[in-house]
């Protein structure tokens, strides 16, 4: 699974960041940075919450092609 964000749908709520800072870090004015797209299985419940809580559905939980 790979994570994605659409940059201008994001309003910087930075629910993505207080549920799955391992993968998603804020920038100085709290918009998501993602440090790593590729979710390892074991976070990929805590992926699948960050994306749900995302108000504005900026954050996004995508299969990886094979």
């Amino acid at each position: 699974m790979r994570l994605q964000l659409d940059p201008s749908a994001c309003d910087g709520f930075g629910f993505c960041t207080g549920l799955l800072g391992e993968l998603v870090a804020g920038d100085e004015w709290g918009f998501p940075i993602i440090k790593e797209a590729s979710v390892p299985a074991e976070l990929e419940s805590y992926a699948r919450q960050a994306a749900k809580a995302c108000p504005r559905k900026a954050l996004r939980l995508v299969r990886e092609r094979a």
